[in-house]
């Protein structure tokens, strides 16, 4: 990727993490973790990779993106945010009962969001809808959807996997944000649902596996997916919950807290000195 590329990507990245921070640390709850974990591959999708208008949130042959971890609403927002969908003032009105932005994403009440999620699990189930629902109108926009890996213990997950492969949806690309924490400890002591790749490949996808943070690997990946044909693409993002703020990272306490006072300002700080 070229430079100049890489380091507007990296800056948007940047914002989208202390959109974040700003969020969670105004409404004093959310899900910072897992939000930030996620920024890189949900700056590529807005930024590069997905066809979409802020000024047409609506638009019948937009792209589609599903949150399906909806609980990591912060990294979507302040995406949405710096696409121009709202104001980044909203970002810091996040949880608050007279503010659109609410716990968890609301298809009916915030411009960009394409599905209300928030039960683990879903938010698959309706993206494979989506997809399936592009091919049978003969339309050519693709749907995209980052699930958790905690999430990924659900039976509903497989359901749709074996759906998608079913109906050989390759307009259907699913991220696994693989950054083995989920709210009670280690995914992998909590409920083992690994090997991804394996399992995936066996219920019919073509995956790809990269790591989540850098944009070389997410771009080369994504031109991949587009050029699969007959199966839906699955990508392993190898991620770091927390990343970016030193004390959160690979913290399983992050999972679900918001950092007081003084941890905001390191957290701030941290951010904006790679910026």
């Amino acid at each position: 990727m070229e430079q100049v590329k890489l380091n507007r990507l990296n800056q948007i990245a940047a914002q989208i993490r202390l959109g974040i921070i700003e969020g969670v640390h105004a409404a004093k709850s959310g899900h910072p973790g897992g939000s930030l974990s996620i920024a890189e591959i949900i700056t590529y999708l807005y930024f590069e990779e997905m066809n979409v208008d802020p000024k047409n949130p609506r638009w019948e042959d937009r792209d589609r993106f599903v949150l399906s971890k909806g609980h990591t609403a912060p990294a979507l927002y302040a995406a949405l945010a710096e696409k121009g969908f709202f104001s980044r003032d909203e970002l810091k009105k996040l949880r608050q009962v007279d503010s659109f932005l609410q716990g968890h994403p609301d298809m009916n009440g915030i411009p960009g969001v394409d599905m209300s999620t928030g039960s683990l699990g879903l938010g698959f189930s309706a993206a494979c809808g989506m997809a399936l629902a592009a091919k049978v109108s003969e339309k050519d926009y693709r749907v995209y959807t980052i699930i958790g890996d905690g999430e990924s213990q659900e039976g509903q997950i497989w359901e749709a996997a074996m759906f998608a492969a079913h109906y050989k949806l390759d307009n259907l690309c699913a991220i696994f944000d693989w950054n083995g924490l989920q709210i009670d400890g280690p995914v992998a002591e909590i409920m083992n649902p690994t090997p991804y790749d394996k399992k995936l490949e066996a219920f019919g996808f073509h995956v790809i596996s990269i790591d989540g943070h850098d944009f070389d690997q997410i771009a080369v990946a994504f031109e991949e997916a587009k050029s699969i044909k007959g199966k839906p693409v699955a990508i392993i993002a190898k991620t770091i919950k927390g990343k970016g703020v030193s004390f959160m990272e690979n913290q399983v306490g992050w999972h679900g807290s918001a950092p007081n006072d003084e941890q905001y300002e390191i957290a701030v700080a941290e951010i904006k000195a790679t910026m």
